[in-house]
């Protein structure tokens, strides 16, 4: 079962083996522009706090009915450097070079894990995306009415290239929904509720999402941010 749920859970996030852009300086919003919904997203979780962060450690978890699944990550951005944990083993490898087949597929899945933590971030990170936004919509899980903000990604580059997220965000530009969508299939593929904020050294993270039928959860435990 903990195969079916790696597999599942492995679903379409786009990235780069190597991503500088997490190293870049990210300064505070510019007063000399408006900034961008997905710059006003990233700020409101802490994003000009970012290049102060030395590690990262955290524990994907996944609940679905009574089967349990987690994977651990230590992750020191301003070398790129990530340990992965399981139960059974420990690999490490810095994400400037070349990776092999154990390597990579361990990158794959902090890749994964990485882009539900950090979605807010990823937003200004990645490249070759496009955004598309709509107002006042309903939103798939609760009902409630909310903004969208649509990132697709390109034809290429990545693991899993042209898949397509939709970001649903209150009036404080917090996320409070989102749905993925495959290939960009106009139909969700799946969707998550962002639920349990918590602040770490002025960066604020999601640490629990769930689905429609709150019988599959996705949660984050041991964070430490330093």
């Amino acid at each position: 079962m903990q195969n079916a749920l790696l597999l599942f859970f492995c679903f379409g996030i786009l990235g780069c083996k190597n991503t500088p852009e997490e190293n870049q300086k990210t300064n505070s919003p510019t007063t000399e522009r408006k900034l961008t919904t997905a710059e006003t997203i990233a700020y409101h979780y802490g994003f000009e706090h970012w290049n102060e962060v030395e590690e990262i450690q955290f524990t994907f978890n996944v609940d679905r009915g009574e089967n349990h699944f987690e994977r651990t990550f230590h992750w020191k951005p301003m070398n790129h450097e990530v340990t992965y944990l399981t139960a059974i083993d420990t690999i490490s490898y810095l994400r400037t070079q070349a990776l092999d087949s154990i390597q990579t597929a361990a990158d794959q899945r902090f890749i994964n894990d990485k882009y539900w933590l950090l979605a807010p971030f990823q937003l200004l990170w990645d490249r070759g995306t496009v955004f598309s936004e709509g107002k006042n919509e309903i939103a798939p899980i609760s009902k409630d009415t909310l903004n969208r903000l649509t990132i697709t990604y390109g034809p290429e580059g990545g693991y899993t290239p042209g898949d397509a997220y939709d970001l649903y965000y209150n009036p404080d530009f917090e996320i409070k929904e989102w749905v993925y969508r495959e290939g960009n299939s106009p139909d969700p593929t799946i969707s998550y509720t962002w639920e349990n904020l918590q602040e770490f050294h002025n960066i604020k993270l999601c640490t629990m999402h769930q689905d429609s039928t709150k019988n599959t959860k996705i949660y984050f435990t041991n964070l430490l941010i330093r």
